[in-house]
């Protein structure tokens, strides 16, 4: 898809805006330089810049001379002269242009066709600044003719070192081999052959190739043909702009690796870890005594009921009794279960982040890695917040008042009892007590009484611990929400966010580099 230059200029900053500090500083570097050149490039003047670069000795100045029709660059048979980048100017109103490029010599023919020929100093130069200029420059111009001898065209040096890393710019590229009036026409021939087999192995194949003589002023004139034609399209800016875009978008890209991810992961065995270092297995434990105690305490036997109140309430003792906030007094997490702990956390976060490239995955170990004290804390937090089950259900009061009753009713048989005794003991008469067929009432009141306040009890505590292991799991799974809770803002949810990034970074980076390629 052929995008808008600025469009794929803006996505490029947006995936170094997204990504940028997972990245190698090296790549976001050199992103953020092409955003910076093109927002300034694209205010400059439309003219179409030029570089003569090249080893030394490949007869840069005298190709630039040709091209003048005159003399303007030093030239010497033995050693560089460039020391300094000058500037034949063709256009009109290129100053500001020239200023930002920080060339300083300029040389100008007053015809206004809109070209500018840099000469560069030699790439191998001894000369460090030398050097450093010369790839200074070559990252700012819109087309690159590199030049090169007959004597050292196949140098490994300057294949592995420059040609071959100017794959992505095959768009905004011409390779010149000069001199060639020194060949007869069968080495000639040879030598343009070998050189078209070299750069298909640099990754350039099928960029155009001229044979020059910049002594003679052979193949000049086709020379300056492609520049006049490069000028009078004025596309050549934005072609290596494009192709810049393009080379940078596919460094990003290949940082973000495959759109192919590891989904969310596994959750539960996370909150299971987690869980047992909050303690959730000691409370609901807890919340399961509690039930039954305070059953015990509403349904039991009355005269036993204050044998329940001897035992602490387990809830309050572990700080999580309905006045109690903030935090508990549970014990704090064993070595092993923050091991554990620890350990599900990186299990979750390696099975999220499969197939992501290392940076990413270590971006989200970094950012999903919790301290151990950070951890502790907002589990006990969380746990200490749940609202846990404290409901009494309707029949214990009923049980309660029946008990109550019995109690009252054993207490009336036994009065009765001893009151008739009394009365034996001091020879009073005294009616008969009625029956309830063979049994006095006064002794069925007091046995009955026993018998089914006992039995009451009884029924009452299994169907308490029944009703006490329900709060329990409902106490549990509120808990392990909690526990889900904790785990989604310090685990899951920056796992998820840093996956999120890379995909919209990949996006973005996607964008930069879409573009139609257009062969010159």
């Amino acid at each position: 898809m052929n995008r808008p230059l600025t469009e794929r200029v803006d996505a490029l900053a947006e995936a170094v805006r997204i990504a940028g500090d997972v990245l190698p500083e090296d790549l976001t570097a050199a992103a953020a330089e092409v955003v910076a050149r093109a927002g300034d490039r694209l205010r400059l003047p439309d003219h179409t810049v030029v570089a003569l670069a090249g080893p030394t000795g490949s007869g840069k100045s005298s190709l630039l001379n040709a091209l003048a029709g005159q003399d303007v660059a030093e030239v010497a048979a033995t050693r560089p002269t460039t020391s300094e980048a000058l500037a034949l100017v063709r256009a009109d109103g290129a100053g500001p242009l020239l200023d930002w490029l920080g060339v300083r010599r300029r040389h100008d023919l007053g015809a206004g066709t809109g070209l500018v020929v840099l000469d560069l100093p030699d790439h191998d130069s001894v000369v460090t600044d030398h050097r450093l200029e010369a790839e200074r420059l070559v990252g700012l111009v819109d087309l690159l003719v590199w030049v090169l001898d007959p004597q050292k065209y196949a140098d490994a040096a300057v294949h592995e070192r420059y040609l071959r890393g100017l794959g992505g710019h095959r768009d905004v590229l011409l390779v010149v081999l000069n001199q060639v009036d020194r060949l007869t026409a069968d080495e000639r021939r040879a030598c343009h052959r070998d050189l078209e087999r070299l750069l298909a192995e640099d990754g350039l194949a099928g960029v155009r190739l001229l044979d020059v003589s910049a002594r003679t002023g052979e193949g000049v004139a086709g020379l300056e043909a492609a520049l006049a034609d490069a000028a009078r399209r004025r596309e050549a800016s934005r072609d290596r702009l494009a192709a810049d875009l393009a080379v940078l978008g596919g460094r990003v890209v290949e940082a973000c690796g495959s759109a192919a991810r590891g989904g969310p992961g596994p959750v539960d065995p996370l909150v299971d870890a987690l869980a047992e270092a909050a303690g959730v297995p000691v409370v609901v434990e807890a919340v399961r005594a509690a039930g039954v105690r305070r059953a015990a305490q509403v349904t039991g036997w009355p005269p036993l009921r204050w044998l329940s109140r001897l035992r602490p309430d387990p809830l309050r003792r572990l700080h999580l009794g309905p006045q109690d906030a903030g935090h508990t007094s549970l014990p704090a997490p064993a070595p092993g279960q923050l091991a554990r702990a620890r350990g599900a956390v990186r299990a979750y976060v390696d099975a999220a982040t499969a197939g992501a490239p290392e940076a990413w995955v270590l971006e989200a170990r970094r950012r999903a890695d919790p301290a151990p004290d950070e951890l502790a804390a907002a589990l006990d937090a969380a746990v200490a917040a749940t609202p846990l089950p404290r409901r009494q259900p309707a029949w214990w009061r009923v049980v309660g008042a029946l008990q109550w009753v019995l109690l009252a009713s054993a207490v009336v048989g036994l009065a009765w009892l001893a009151a008739l005794a009394g009365a034996a003991a001091l020879r009073l008469t005294l009616p008969e007590p009625p029956t309830w067929g063979p049994v006095p009432v006064p002794t069925a009141a007091l046995l009955g009484g026993l018998l089914l306040g006992a039995s009451a009890a009884v029924l009452a505590r299994v169907l308490a611990a029944v009703g006490a292991r329900r709060q329990a799991r409902v106490a549990e799974a509120r808990l392990r929400r909690a526990v889900a809770e904790v785990a989604d803002r310090l685990v899951t949810a920056p796992v998820a966010h840093v996956l999120d990034r890379l995909v919209r970074a990949r996006s973005a980076a996607q964008v930069a580099m879409a573009g139609r390629s257009r062969r010159r």
